[in-house]
């Protein structure tokens, strides 16, 4: 559980700093609207899912 706790807070660190510099580049201030943060939010859902299914033997 800690490998996988690090693991995700260094996956959210590194999607935080590409969203920064995807800003910077673009000289705008960094914002997500709703629309983003609903799409990126049943993303990680999905993903969360599809790892609690790794397991399960069933394709």
């Amino acid at each position: 559980m800690v490998i996988g706790a690090v693991v995700g807070a260094l996956v959210g660190l590194g999607a935080a700093y590409l969203l920064a510099q995807r800003a910077n580049k673009d000289g705008k201030e960094l914002r997500l609207s709703t629309g983003e943060g609903m799409r990126l939010g049943m993303l990680i859902l999905g993903m969360l899912r599809q790892v609690s299914r790794l397991g399960d033997g069933k394709d």
